[in-house]
């Protein structure tokens, strides 16, 4: 199965706040916020939404597409990925930008405040995707993840004029897009990924109910954190999962996208949604017991006895054939 996975491709910088960042905000004064944190420590780490779900994907034994642009500083970046199973041959190289940063303060809640600064990824607009498949094959799924805005909008168009097949997975950028921007990014796609809050804001900014929304998308998947996930489509019952219990949350940055990862190995696997989905949150539970998006490393025995405490033997039976490559 070829899997296209478009999206960022950044630096984390990651910090921890002692206290919570309610206790330090005024309301009513919000128009006027300025305020510091102490922070207590920085990890700087590998990520990116497409680079964290290749990582992902690539540690499940596939071989996932990345697509994508970086700067000059990637090499370092790129040979980490590919010796994780990811095909890093159609990535962009700016000659002029840095590869992107993302700085990110968690508080004791798991809230966070972050800035993303995309330098190269800006250039992720001069990437055609047809090159891509005439190299590694008609992809299965093309999934277009948060990216410079343009770039997603000519992967989604692309996707829609050559018939791939295609996910929509807008994530943070929902929050700086408009409705027309919105629209055009899900219209269309096989399947649609968001959390609950990002789920709101595309029926907020886009004007349509949840119900127009499923009539443009074959499936939804929403993920509700610590309470695991619900998967939606038309015609179909709702398939809710539960999060793993007994995780120790250590920072979750990339959980979602080791959810995706997930997900989407199960459906190249050819399981059905709800196995899928458990999946999700088995490899999401990983990257939240971690500091930093890409730190796991998957132990099959282990894997799969998770698996069984979670979700029940006949789960793991399904899951054990697919999962040879683990140590």
């Amino acid at each position: 199965m070829s899997l296209l996975i478009a999206g960022s491709i950044a630096t984390d910088h990651l910090m921890s706040f002692g206290g919570r960042f309610a206790d330090s905000l005024v309301v009513d004064q919000l128009d006027k916020l300025s305020v510091s944190f102490l922070v207590d420590d920085l990890e700087v780490r590998r990520g990116g939404c497409a680079a964290n779900i290749c990582f992902g994907l690539g540690s499940l034994g596939l071989n996932p597409v990345l697509v994508g642009a970086v700067g000059e500083d990637f090499a370092d970046y790129r040979a980490w990925l590919e010796r994780h199973n990811v095909d890093c041959d159609s990535i962009h190289v700016s000659e002029t930008r840095h590869t992107a940063r993302f700085v990110c303060t968690n508080d004791t809640s798991m809230a966070q405040i972050a800035s993303f600064y995309p330098g190269a990824m800006s250039e992720s607009r001069e990437i055609e995707l047809k090159p891509i498949v005439d190299r590694v094959g008609g992809p299965d799924f093309v999934l277009v993840g948060p990216d410079d805005p343009e770039g997603m909008l000519r992967h989604t168009e692309e996707c829609r004029q050559r018939g791939y097949r295609f996910v929509a997975d807008p994530s943070q950028q929902l929050a700086f897009g408009d409705g027309d921007l919105i629209r055009q990014l899900v219209d269309g796609a096989d399947i649609l990924f968001s959390n609950e809050y990002e789920a709101s804001l595309i029926t907020q900014k886009t004007g349509w109910s949840d119900q127009d929304v499923l009539d443009r998308v074959g499936t939804w998947v929403i993920t509700l954190g610590a309470a695991g996930v619900k998967v939606v489509a038309n015609g179909a019952e709702t398939i809710e999962v539960a999060a793993l219990s007994e995780v120790v949350a250590v920072e979750p940055t990339g959980v979602g996208d080791a959810f995706r990862a997930g997900f989407l190995a199960a459906l190249a696997w050819g399981l059905e949604h709800r196995h899928a989905a458990e999946l999700g949150c088995l490899l999401a539970a990983h990257v939240v017991e971690q500091v930093g998006t890409q730190e796991y490393t998957l132990n099959r025995e282990k894997f799969l006895a998770r698996c069984e405490t979670a979700y029940g033997p006949e789960s793991a039976a399904v899951l054990a054939p697919h999962l040879h490559t683990l140590r």
